[in-house]
């Protein structure tokens, strides 16, 4: 999936606000995989609309702002684990460089470059003070014990993939 060079409703019109991405080779019927998040495992269960462009058949996310908050809070409570690409996505969505999250966290920023790149995994307190940042960035009301406790029963064995359905109280993670 990649970004379209134009910003096109159902019309043709151009709107500011509605990216479309190319849809090459999507069935409609299958969940579709959101890979344009920066994340592999990432699917849409519904949410989006399947678009005529000039450039081609593209699809076009419904909230999708709320959608990376919702993949960011799903990251942050109910993954036991991170690996580098999605403590990426948590960084880059606080809209804070490598330097700026190693300060916050005590570390260089060449440390957290190295996580990001899997070449090290990130230690268990850096990783949960990351969570806690993530979820006070949302503005969530935690309990940051919970949260630590919840984080530990977590079975170790991540899902394959996270589906992401639209629901009248927003963007929701379901089991796939």
């Amino acid at each position: 999936m990649e970004r379209m060079g134009g910003k096109i409703s159902n019309d043709g019109e151009h709107l500011v606000g509605d990216t479309v991405w190319n849809l090459e080779g999507h069935d409609e019927c299958e969940p579709l995989h959101f890979t344009a998040c920066g994340l592999d495992n990432v699917l849409l269960g519904s949410g989006y609309d399947v678009v005529d462009t000039p450039n081609g058949r593209g699809v076009r996310i419904r909230n999708l702002d709320e959608l990376h908050c919702a993949i960011g809070e799903f990251l942050a409570v109910h993954k036991k684990t991170l690996i580098g690409k999605e403590l990426r996505y948590l960084r880059k969505h606080m809209n804070l460089t490598q330097a700026e999250l190693g300060h916050l966290i005590g570390l260089s920023s060449q440390q957290v470059a190295r996580w990001e790149k899997g070449q090290c995994e990130i230690s268990g307190a850096a990783e949960s003070l990351l969570r806690v940042l993530f979820m006070e960035h949302l503005r969530k009301n935690i309990s940051v014990r919970g949260l630590l406790l919840d984080l530990d029963e977590c079975d170790g064995i991540a899902e394959d993939k996270t589906m992401f359905v639209s629901t009248e109280m927003g963007w929701q993670p379901i089991s796939p």
